[in-house]
C-alpha cells in the first residue's frame, strides 16, 4: 500500500499551452529548421528553376500566337514550350520530394528533441502532467508541423517569387490590366488573411483536445483489466468518448474556419477573370491589345492567382503548425533536472566493497540530518528526521501509511531535494553531487515494481547493459527466479508482456529486485519489497535479501515487520517524523507505535 503522501499523481495538470503561448511567431521555427539548412536551400534552388520554367510558359505561348498570327513557323517556339512544360514537371516532382524528405527530417529531429527532453524532466512534472498528453505532442504536434515544411517556408518562398515575376510581366503587358486583375485578387487575399489568422487559436484548441484524448486512452488502457474486473467498461468508454467528441469538436471548428478560405479565394479569383476578359477584350477590339498579349496576360493572371491561393492556404496551415508548436514549445521551455552541481565535471565513481575483513568507515554511508520536505503545493511530508545508515548494514523503515517513508527514498535518490537540512552520501550533501554519479551507487526498487515490455534479459540489463548471461542467470537463482527461465523454451529471451502481465505480483518484484541487485550498489533502497509476494515468495526473497546484504547497504521501506526483524536498525516514522530507532526487541520495549503494529500482524501475543 502506497503511502498516502507519497502519491503525487496529479490529474489537474493536463499540460495545456498557456493562452499567450498563441502568440508565437515564425521565428520560433527557426530552431528547428536549422540542422535542415543545406536541404531547404537545396529545395530553393530548385523551387527557383521551377518559377522560371512557369514564368516562360506564358511568354512562349505568346510567341506561337505571334507567329500564327504572321503565318511563320511554330515548330521552334512549340518545341521549346513543351520542353520548358517537361523541365517544369520534372522540377516539381523533385521539389515535392525534397520537401517531403526535408519534412520527415524536421519532424524526426523535433522528436528526437522532444524525447530527450521529456525522459530528462524533473520527477515534479511526471507528477502533474498526463502521460498521454505529453505522448500526443510527440505523435500528433509534430506530424502536423510537417505541414509548416511540405507546403510552408520554401514553398511559399518559391510561390511569392512566381507572384513577384507575373506582376512584372502583367505590367509590361497592360497596366490597366493589371490594376483590374490587383482589385478583385488583393480583396480575395485581404479577407482570407484574417480568416486564417484565427486559425492558429482554433487549431492550438483542437491539438489540446487531441493530448486530452490521449491521455484518456493511455488512462484507460493502463488499468484496463481493473475496470473490466469492476464492471466499468461502458464508463470508461463513455469518458474516452466524450474526450473523443470533444477534440472533433475542437477540428470541425478549426476545419470550418480554414474552409472559408478557398471560397473567397475562388470567388475573388473568378471576379478578377470575368474582369480582365471584359476589359481586355474591350482593350483588343479598341486596338490597344492584341490577342497574344491578352491570351499571355490571362496566362499570367494564373500564373498569379495559382501561386497566391498557395501561398494562402500555406499561410493556413503555418498557423495550425504555430498551434502544435506553441504546445511543442512548452515542453522544450520545460526545465530539464537540473545537474549544476559544482562536481559535475568530475563525476564521482562509485568505491569497490571494502572487504569483510576490513574496519567498517568512520562516516556512515547515508545521514540525513534535520532533513524536512515539502511539496511545492505546501504538503508538508516529512519534519527534522535524523537518520544514520553505517557502510554494509541493514535498515527499515516502518509505519503507517502516509508517514513518509517513500518519500524518503525518493530524496536519496533525489527525484525530489531536501527543503530543510542535509542528506549526505559518505558526508557529501548530495545537491553538491552530480546526480547521476548519485546514482551509479545506488539500486533503488520501486513499490509497484515496474517491468518493460520485452525480455527477461532486456529487463535484466536494464541498470547493467554489459552483464554476461551467466550473471543474469545468477542474479535470478538469487532472487530465486530460476523457475522463470526455465519455463519457456525462449530461457532468457522470454517475453514478458506489457508491463510484465505474464508475470504474478511476487515475480515482479523479484525481478525488479533481481535488475537491482545485477548492477551492485553500495546502498539498495528498496520500496516494499514484499506487497505482492506471499508467504512462500517472502521467504525466498528473505534469503535473497540476506544475500544482498552480503554485497550491498540495504534501506528497506516495510509494511510486513516479519521481512525485517532481523534488520540492524528498525527505524520507525509517523506523521514525517522519527518516532522510534532500535533493532526489533529493542522497539517493543520503547516504541507504543511498534509494538501496536507488531501485534497487529502477530508476530507478538496481544
Amino acid at each position: 500500500m502506497a503511502d498516502a503522501a507519497d502519491d503525487r499523481q496529479g490529474t489537474a495538470g493536463t499540460g495545456s499551452a498557456p493562452p499567450g503561448g498563441a502568440r508565437l511567431g515564425l521565428r520560433a521555427l527557426v530552431p528547428y529548421l536549422r540542422e535542415h539548412t543545406r536541404a531547404l536551400a537545396l529545395v530553393a534552388v530548385v523551387s527557383l528553376v521551377g518559377a522560371a520554367a512557369s514564368l516562360a510558359q506564358p511568354l512562349l505561348v505568346q510567341r506561337i500566337i505571334t507567329a500564327v498570327s504572321d503565318g511563320a513557323s511554330v515548330a521552334g517556339p512549340a518545341a521549346v514550350a513543351v520542353l520548358v512544360l517537361v523541365v517544369a514537371a520534372l522540377v516539381g516532382g523533385l521539389q515535392q520530394y525534397l520537401l517531403q524528405r526535408t519534412a520527415e527530417g524536421v519532424v524526426l529531429s523535433t522528436r528526437r528533441t522532444l524525447v530527450e527532453r521529456l525522459l530528462r524532466l524533473p520527477v515534479a512534472e511526471y507528477d502533474s502532467r498526463r502521460t498521454g498528453d505529453l505522448m500526443s505532442r510527440v505523435g500528433a504536434d509534430t506530424t502536423l508541423l510537417r505541414a509548416v515544411v511540405t507546403s510552408g517556408l520554401v514553398e511559399v518562398a518559391a510561390n511569392v517569387l512566381v507572384v513577384v515575376g507575373a506582376l512584372v510581366a502583367m505590367a509590361l503587358v497592360d497596366p490597366v490590366l493589371l490594376a483590374v486583375a490587383l482589385t478583385g485578387v488583393l480583396l480575395g487575399v485581404v479577407a482570407g488573411v484574417s480568416v486564417a489568422r484565427r486559425v492558429r487559436a482554433l487549431s492550438l484548441a483542437a491539438q489540446t483536445r487531441v493530448g486530452e484524448m490521449s491521455a484518456a486512452v493511455e488512462r484507460a488502457l493502463g488499468a484496463v483489466r481493473t475496470i473490466r474486473a469492476s464492471g466499468a467498461t461502458e464508463r470508461e468508454v463513455a469518458v474516452v468518448l466524450d474526450r473523443a467528441r470533444a477534440a472533433h469538436d475542437a477540428g470541425v471548428r478549426s476545419a470550418r474556419t480554414s474552409a472559408v478560405v478557398s471560397p473567397v479565394m475562388v470567388v475573388a479569383v473568378q471576379g478578377a477573370f470575368v474582369a480582365v476578359l471584359a476589359v481586355g477584350g474591350a482593350r483588343v477590339a479598341a486596338g490597344a491589345l492584341t490577342v497574344a498579349e491578352l491570351v499571355s496576360f490571362v496566362l499570367f493572371l494564373f500564373l498569379l492567382v495559382l501561386p497566391l491561393a498557395s501561398v494562402l492556404q500555406a499561410y493556413t496551415l503555418l498557423q495550425q503548425g504555430l498551434g502544435a508548436l506553441t504546445r511543442i514549445e512548452e515542453v522544450v521551455a520545460l526545465p530539464l533536472e537540473d545537474d549544476d552541481a559544482p562536481a559535475a565535471r568530475a563525476p564521482v565513481v562509485a568505491r569497490p566493497r571494502a572487504p569483510s575483513t576490513a574496519p567498517t568507515p568512520t562516516v556512515p554511508l547515508l545521514e540525513l540530518s534535520r532533513v524536512s520536505f515539502t511539496y511545492p503545493d505546501g504538503t508538508e511530508v516529512l519534519r527534522d528526521v535524523d537518520l544514520v545508515v553505517p557502510h554494509g548494514s541493514r535498515t527499515a523503515l516502518v509505519g503507517p501509511s502516509g508517514a513518509g517513508k517513500s518519500t524518503l527514498l525518493q530524496l536519496v535518490e533525489r527525484f525530489h531535494d531536501v527543503t530543510g537540512g542535509e542528506l549526505r552520501l559518505d558526508g557529501t550533501d548530495v545537491r553538491a553531487l552530480p546526480r547521476d554519479a548519485v546514482r551509479r551507487r545506488l539500486g533503488y526498487v520501486e513499490q509497484d515494481a515496474p517491468v518493460l515490455a520485452g525480455t527477461l534479459a532486456d529487463n535484466l540489463r536494464l541498470a547493467a547493459p554489459d552483464a554476461d548471461d551467466r550473471a543474469l542467470h545468477d542474479v535470478l537463482a538469487a532472487v530465486r527466479l530460476t523457475g522463470l527461465v526455465e519455463r519457456s523454451p525462449e530461457g532468457l529471451a522470454a517475453e514478458v508482456g506489457e508491463e510484465g502481465v505474464r508475470l504474478s505480483g511476487g515475480e515482479r518484484q523479484r525481478l525488479a529486485i533481481a535488475r537491482s541487485l545485477l548492477a551492485r550498489p553500495e546502498l539498495l533502497l528498496l520500496d516494499e519489497p514484499t506487497a505482492s509476494l506471499d508467504a512462500r515468495s517472502e521467504q525466498a526473497l528473505r534469503e535473497a535479501l540476506a544475500t544482498a546484504a552480503r554485497a550491498s547497504t540495504l534501506l528497506v521501506v516495510a509494511h510486513r515487520l516479519s521481512t525485517v526483524v532481523d534488520s540492524d536498525q528498525i527505524v520507525v516514522l509517523e506523521a514525517g517524523r522519527v518516532v522510534g530507532t532500535g533493532t526489533h526487541a529493542e522497539l517493543l520495549e520503547t516504541s507504543p507505535l511498534y509494538r501496536d503494529l507488531a501485534t497487529a500482524q502477530l508476530l507478538v501475543a496481544r
